[in-house]
């Protein structure tokens, strides 16, 4: 399915003329890698941040560690910082960030194992706003499992979302 995905995302990337930037924790800069694992890539991938640490996200997104402290690194709120912030210290005119406990440790009975949350983030228009979508999803699996369908569904939202605003 990532191919497919990779394969759409790639294509109306290059047609709109779109640079893309990641925010990543959980996933360790995976979504980076599926991307530029891609020939051509370099015309619409514009950079990535793997920001694992609190101290990361602060010190190359602008998250701030009150943000941390009273939320959780893993959450809405802080997943939404990474994304604002990614576009912010990018070049790019999207940008998705992914934050969770990948596990096997980590989780909590408030946030269990499994549990990831997204952002995504985009100017509307040219010079206007940003705007911004967030969720979260819990999968399920190992380590390895988590990580990989969170770049997966990540990049899945991404391109819909593209398609949807680039109407």
């Amino acid at each position: 399915m990532t191919n497919k995905i990779l394969d759409n995302l790639s294509a109306i990337c290059k047609k709109k003329h779109i640079q893309l930037v990641t925010a990543e924790s959980c996933t360790g800069g995976l979504v980076a890698k599926l991307i530029t694992d891609r020939a051509g890539s370099s015309s619409w991938f514009e950079r990535g941040f793997v920001t694992y640490s609190n101290l990361a996200k602060n010190q190359m997104l602008g998250v701030e560690l009150e943000l941390i402290e009273q939320w959780g690194a893993v959450s809405e709120q802080v997943a939404r910082a990474m994304s604002e912030g990614a576009l912010k210290y990018s070049a790019a005119h999207y940008a998705l960030s992914i934050t969770g406990i990948a596990g096997p440790d980590g989780g909590t009975q408030e946030k269990p194992v499994g549990t990831v949350c997204f952002g995504w983030s985009w100017y509307a228009g040219h010079d206007g706003p940003v705007k911004g979508m967030l969720t979260t999803r819990r999968f399920s699996g190992d380590r390895a499992m988590v990580r990989n369908q969170s770049a997966q569904f990540a990049l899945q939202e991404l391109y819909q979302l593209i398609l949807t605003e680039e109407k």
